[in-house]
């Protein structure tokens, strides 16, 4: 009852959030005035792109303090693609007209050519200096490049800033990243949506690869899962090794390059994020990572050979399982849809919270010493106040929506409520996953004549049962998960609120809680997984089924040692080959290295964008199949437990297992001295 009432009030939030946000908010970059750019019906609908009149000032403290970069923003329609300070443009505006029209379109309307550098400071109608720059996440930034290892801006590294001093590039890349540290969680950019409109076909072409061949590896590991294995192993030490040559191989190709001495710290934040894979450190870092990778996964193949042999010999049991119920290996699609469902919900209140509200104006100013700074405004009347005539140079900017209504004054707690049900919306839905096919997998096990005695449609019934007897331990069990995880991200708040402090003993803390949660959480996850077989098996309460899952798992805890994560480790490797195969191939592809045998696309902002993707969502897929046969092996596993502490083997308490595979798997796990005993 309390999750129903928990879910009332999230849609409660949500439509209640849907009339008062504005997503276009979140769309639209704001300038100063608080007017969209490239909004469609307004003056600004061609002016797509935010320009800041002086980026410099972008490195002043109270950029994160107040979210706002303290200078002019106004809405263009391009970037500047010279160097050009506005006293330059007046001497040659003497001489020829065209000058002012190229520079007015950085100014505001209402500009004039005639004004003096000082009049221009105090009205602030037009920058004092022009830089090439490029649109990136729909803002101009400057144009990096690197010349003979140097980084540069229009092949120059000292520049006039058109109040006559002369800055560097390098304060040029700091201000740039001050901007780039408060435009997180915006888009990425028109070229992103590009690529993927033009990918799309492909992408999609992958991930179905990726489904029939998950789908391949779960049906041969019915059939030779002792030889899978090895393909297992083979495969994912091939594609770290081959991930490993190609870094060598760009390593040393960059060796004779100047420019890519450069550090990754020395270039910043860039819109092109393939200067990033013209560096030797970037490809030195790579390769260092995939060697530790590939020497921990030959160190543990070497370590567990013996603990693998048991795994296996589970799976195969797992692969009878899944191929008298087959239809479990459709549930991850409903598993995928439900948790799509609760993504898109979430994001979707989220950004009509964020976008609620009216436009509020603050005072800011370059250096941040003003005795008014962050106090409210009304832009059309701040020149003419006293603030203005106090603080010289300051402006009043426009700094977020909000407003003075009790809604408006709780949207931070409504951020916090829209995480809290989405978390546990989210573990419901994995929990819910979880008890359905416990209960499948727990009806094949416990049927003395298989296939014989195994009731139809095994999942249906066991989806069913779940829904209607025992929601509520599910809700409880995913609302313990839920509070763990929202402990830790405001301990990741507070961690990133003192991450600059020099208090020493609060960051040890900070570190040794995080630690603790982290833990907290994979243990009360694998707890929680074993709680809701118990619950698929006997019907009890969660807390009833949690204390006798633990108690079965500490009497056994040498069998669990043995089996669960080893099992998960060949699993695992599983997910790495098909995901590691299809990246490779998508690699390949999108980067246009097998012309002879398919032609990628060639019109590619950034290859990443695609390859990414098709990385991410085969793990996914991956991760969904081969996540119904960890299920299915670790409820195999616990009825297994079970079957030993009530049965003995008798005609009258016989065993549920076949005879075979009890005798291997109490012979390997208990060994040949405990069996004698």
């Amino acid at each position: 009852m309390v999750f129903l009432l928990f879910i009332a009030g999230y849609i409660l939030l949500g439509l209640v959030a849907w009339v008062h946000g504005d997503p276009r908010r979140a769309a639209y970059p704001t300038d100063s005035q608080g007017h969209f750019c490239g909004q469609k019906g307004t003056p600004n609908e061609n002016k797509t792109i935010l320009f800041y009149f002086n980026m410099l000032r972008c490195t002043s403290p109270s950029v994160m303090s107040t979210l706002q970069c303290p200078t002019t923003q106004i809405c263009v329609s391009k970037c500047p693609e010279k160097f050009l300070t506005y006293m330059e443009m007046q001497l040659l505006y003497t001489k020829d007209k065209s000058y002012w029209e190229d520079y007015r379109q950085f100014c505001k309307t209402t500009a004039q050519p005639a004004k003096s550098l000082p009049q221009l400071l105090l009205d602030d109608d037009c920058p004092a200096a022009i830089f090439p720059s490029r649109p990136f996440l729909q803002r101009c930034f400057p144009d990096f490049s690197t010349n003979n290892g140097t980084l540069t801006i229009g092949s120059k590294v000292l520049f006039q800033d058109g109040n006559g001093k002369t800055r560097s590039v390098v304060e040029l890349r700091d201000a740039a990243n001050g901007i780039n540290k408060i435009l997180d969680a915006r888009t990425l950019g028109l070229k992103v949506f590009e690529d993927y409109a033009t990918t799309w076909y492909w992408i999609l072409i992958a991930l179905t690869t990726a489904m029939l061949l998950s789908w391949m590896f779960l049906i041969l590991l019915r059939l030779i899962a002792g030889c899978l294995f090895w393909v297992f192993m083979s495969g994912v030490l091939g594609i770290i090794g081959y991930g490993i040559w190609h870094c060598y191989q760009q390593y040393t190709d960059l060796q004779e390059r100047p420019s890519s001495v450069l550090s990754i710290y020395d270039i910043g934040i860039q819109t092109n994020i393939s200067m990033y894979f013209e560096l030797k450190q970037t490809w030195f870092a790579l390769m260092i990572i995939l060697c530790i990778v590939e020497v921990t996964v030959i160190l543990m193949l070497i370590f567990l050979r013996n603990q693998i042999s048991v795994a296996i010999i589970l799976l195969k049991e797992g692969s009878k399982a899944i191929g008298y119920i087959p239809s479990t290996l459709i549930y991850p699609l409903l598993t995928f849809i439900l948790l799509s469902i609760c993504i898109c919900y979430w994001a979707v209140t989220a950004v009509f919270l964020a976008t609620s509200g009216v436009p509020v104006y603050k005072v800011v100013t370059p250096a941040g010493n003003c005795v008014h700074e962050n106090q409210t405004c009304d832009p059309e009347l701040f020149n003419s106040t006293e603030i203005a005539k106090v603080c010289p140079g300051a402006l009043c900017n426009f700094a977020f929506y909000g407003g003075k209504s009790l809604y408006h004054q709780y949207i931070p707690t409504f951020h916090v409520y829209n995480l809290f049900v989405f978390l546990w919306l989210i573990n419901f839905v994995v929990a819910l996953g979880q008890c359905a096919l416990a209960g499948a997998f727990a009806t094949y096990y416990w049927a003395m004549k298989k296939p014989d005695d195994i009731p139809p449609y095994p999942l249906f019934t066991a989806f069913g049962r779940a829904i209607r007897y025992h929601t509520g331990s599910l809700a409880f069990g995913s609302l313990t998960i839920a509070l763990i995880q929202t402990f830790k991200m405001i301990l990741e708040y507070l961690d990133h609120r003192v991450k600059h402090g020099e208090n020493i003993l609060a960051k040890f803390l900070q570190c040794c809680l995080r630690c603790c949660f982290w833990c907290l959480e994979k243990v009360v996850k694998f707890l929680n997984k074993n709680a809701y077989i118990m619950i698929a098996i006997y019907g009890r309460n969660f807390c009833r089924s949690a204390k006798d899952a633990f108690n079965l798992l500490m009497r056994n805890v040498l069998k669990v040692a043995v089996t669960d994560e080893v099992t998960y480790f060949v699993l695992f490797l599983g997910k790495v080959l098909v995901t590691g195969s299809i990246g490779v191939l998508a690699f390949l592809f999108f980067t246009e290295r097998m012309p002879t045998i398919a032609a990628g696309p060639t019109s590619l902002n950034y290859y990443w964008v695609p390859l990414l993707t098709v990385i991410l969502g085969s793990y996914l897929i991956a991760h969904g199949f081969f996540s119904v046969y960890a299920m299915c092996v670790e409820t195999i596993f616990i009825c297994f437990c079970e079957d030993l502490e009530r049965n003995d083997g008798s005609a009258e308490k016989p065993y549920f297992i076949s005879p075979n595979l009890h005798r291997i798997l109490v012979k390997k796990q208990l060994g040949p001295q405990k069996q004698k005993e």
